[in-house]
């Protein structure tokens, strides 16, 4: 009597490929993956870098301010000081812009403080 008689072969090459088809496409996804991520992580330079621009400015903002509250001054008075407007001392306080350096020194006179001081 043989054992096999009744068991259809492609079942048993089907039933024997299928968890070696399953493996190979996790890995062939894991291949696939693991290269997109490096790359995706690679191409989002751009965005960190102007994202660590924003948080140093807004930092700078914060310490302006800080300085320009401690000496007790209005933004208007800071403004007409500089020689800038008053819409110029707000978007530096909020880190909308970036502080030119020729305003930096007059600023640094005008609160008492270093140059390095002001651009902590």
């Amino acid at each position: 009597m043989n054992i096999f008689a009744n068991v259809d072969w492609l079942d048993i090459a089907l039933g024997m490929m299928l968890p070696v088809l399953v493996a190979a496409a996790v890995v062939a996804f894991l291949i696939v993956q693991g290269i997109r991520l490096p790359v995706r992580y690679v191409r989002s330079g751009d965005a960190r870098r102007r994202r660590e621009k924003r948080r140093d400015a807004r930092r700078a903002g914060e310490t302006l301010k800080a300085h320009r509250v401690r000496c007790g001054m209005t933004p208007e008075f800071v403004a007409g000081a500089v020689g800038v407007s008053r819409r110029a001392v707000s978007r530096w306080e909020r880190g909308a812009c970036v502080l030119s350096t020729a305003n930096l020194l007059p600023l640094a006179d005008l609160y008492g403080v270093t140059v390095e001081e002001l651009r902590k």
